[in-house]
């Protein structure tokens, strides 16, 4: 009763918490925005690694990393970020709450399914641009979300498989507002793009073990590049701004704009780890993203080239005794890791890399292994070069992890 209850408070929060932007980055105006994390706290706290799996955890990143599950799975996670955005000469502060995920996995023998929900780009930025006596101020909203359905086989102890099928839902709203000084009217554009399509992804695992007490864990996932369709619209107004600094729309037009596909671009990710079982684990991943590959939606930029984006991670983890009897903070799991990634989004000539160290614990509750976890990271994107904004973050996780058994028999009634 216990885990309905605080389910049922995390899916209140994870609704509320979905209605809001999950970033606040002037980056997140580019393609689809900021592409948001996909993985779980537990994942996060080892520099997103995503190689390691076992039987009481859940992971998203990988499909085929949820077949060692014994147990019924929930989980569900959210995030805080505090940012410091600076330019040379200013700075100023953000702060963000966001839903991550939320999934369950169901074991079934060799075969084991698992659906959710997760958002998977995030848009949120509200800046402004100074020409003369014309200020343009830009804003946007919106972003992508994942609803997705796992299944994996275990073949052998060894080695699975598994497929990801996935919708992807969502609309993107950017607006531009242009006034000069001393004119009461301004220009307003606002173009939307109600985006929609389904994606796969495709994962394999091997482990094995090289001598009494260590054992090796491998793990690759492709995703292939896939159209999804984009309704676009524009609309084009005449704005006449009060003192109170509020707008009233004095004409309005809608403009033709065609709708698009848009290019979901195809990724590659390939990882290695060595560890000993339910004590430590070290791992080191690879992730390669064909951004290159990425198209706009309903306009084009001068300023912006894509190029292929990379990611290297490296983390891990450490029990000092899963099944001590006598200390209860033996029991905790320690996760550290670091990561690096060039974005693949270049500005004035400039690569936008981003770069983060993060760590965390997670603590056991209840029964059956369950755990909440608890994770912290601190980082920076982009630079404040060539006229370009520089952001220094600081993220809060948690998240809750719940194991159960279903059909269970009685033998008291």
């Amino acid at each position: 009763m216990l885990m309905r209850i605080i389910i049922g408070v995390f899916l209140l929060i994870s609704t509320v918490t979905m209605a809001q932007n999950g970033t606040s980055s002037p980056y997140s105006f580019y393609g689809i925005g900021s592409l948001n994390f996909k993985g779980t706290v537990e994942n996060r706290t080892m520099g997103g690694i995503s190689v390691y799996s076992d039987s009481i955890h859940l992971g998203v990143q990988n499909p085929a990393s949820i077949a060692d599950l014994e147990l019924i799975n929930y989980a569900v996670g959210i995030s805080h970020k505090e940012n410091t955005q600076k330019t040379i000469s200013q700075n100023q502060q953000q702060s963000t709450t966001s839903f991550d995920y939320f999934a369950v996995a169901i074991p079934m023998g060799k075969l084991v399914s698992s659906f959710g929900l997760l958002p998977y780009s995030s848009v949120g930025y509200d800046t402004q641009n100074v020409d003369g006596d014309v200020t343009t101020r830009y804003t946007g909203q919106g972003g992508l979300n994942k609803a997705f359905l796992t299944f994996a086989y275990r073949v052998s102890p060894n080695f699975s498989f598994g497929i990801d099928t996935n919708y992807n839902f969502g609309n993107i709203e950017n607006t531009a507002f242009s006034q000069q000084e001393d004119i009461e009217l301004g220009a307003r554009e606002q173009n939307r793009s109600d985006l929609l399509g389904f994606s796969f992804n495709f994962g394999a695992r091997y482990k094995a073990k090289i001598s009494r007490n260590l054992q090796i864990q491998t793990a690759v996932a492709y995703t292939p590049e896939t159209n999804f369709k984009a309704e676009n619209s524009r609309q084009r107004a005449t704005v006449f701004v009060l003192p109170s600094g509020s707008q009233v729309v004095r004409e309005e037009i809608e403009v033709a704009v065609a709708d698009t596909d848009f290019t979901f671009p195809s990724q590659l990710s390939i990882g290695a780890g060595i560890g000993k079982p339910k004590n430590w684990f070290i791992g080191l991943e690879y992730v390669n993203q064909k951004i290159s590959n990425l198209t706009n939606r309903t306009f084009e930029l001068e300023n912006i080239t894509y190029t292929d984006a990379t990611k290297y991670k490296l983390g891990g983890f450490y029990i000092p005794k899963y099944n001590s009897l006598t200390s209860y903070y033996k029991r905790i799991v320690y996760r550290a890791g670091i990561r690096f990634e060039e974005t693949g989004i270049n500005l004035n000539g400039q690569d936008i890399n981003e770069f983060g160290i993060s760590f965390g614990v997670g603590i056991p509750v209840g029964r059956l292994f369950s755990n909440v976890n608890i994770g912290f990271e601190i980082g920076k994107r982009g630079t404040t070069d060539f006229g370009l904004i520089q952001e220094n973050f600081f993220n809060t996780f948690i998240s809750l992890s719940f194991n159960d058994r279903w059909f269970d028999k009685r033998y008291l009634d």
